[in-house]
């Protein structure tokens, strides 16, 4: 059974040449495209922010870094490349969380410069954290930028294997 509504929406848009193939997703409805039902749950990046599972930045840090966009950092990549205690400064190398997320994000800025593309990796060095080691050694994390909640542009950076 055909919608009228719909039908008469679609005849009624002169944007379209009156030659043109219409189709009607399967499952729409003169109130909006919904072509699998309604949305049962979501998972946005605000509540992915307010669980922990992304760490926001802070704005005016990544400002400074370059960036001109929100940008949140994984848990993962944060613990791995950010998180320092100063158990971690005492029994490895003297440094603090501002400076290790600084160069993430100074990093991931200089790396979008670089490569010019929404998904791209970045390569830093950082001393892994929870050991005895003094040296940097080399990592490599993801950027991606995107649409955020509200269809914004934001910055992601995650390890490698993430989504």
């Amino acid at each position: 059974m055909e919608n009228p509504d719909i039908l008469a929406r679609i005849e009624d848009d002169l944007s379209v040449s009156a030659d043109a193939m219409r189709s009607i997703p399967a499952g729409s409805t003169a109130a909006g495209p919904e072509p699998f039902g309604p949305v049962i749950d979501s998972y946005s990046r605000a509540d992915a922010i307010a669980d922990g599972t992304l760490v926001a930045a802070p704005e005016a840090v990544a400002r400074e870094a370059g960036f001109r966009v929100p940008v949140a950092i994984t848990r993962a990549a944060w613990i791995d490349c950010v998180q320092w205690s100063d158990a971690d400064s005492a029994r490895q190398t003297p440094q603090d969380e501002e400076g290790r997320l600084w160069d993430v994000l100074y990093m991931s800025t200089f790396a979008a410069f670089r490569y010019r593309r929404t998904t791209f990796p970045v390569e830093l060095y950082r001393v892994p954290r929870g050991g005895r080691a003094h040296a940097a050694r080399p990592v490599e994390l993801t950027c991606r930028l995107h649409h955020g909640d509200s269809g914004e542009q934001v910055a992601t950076i995650s390890l490698p294997d993430e989504d």
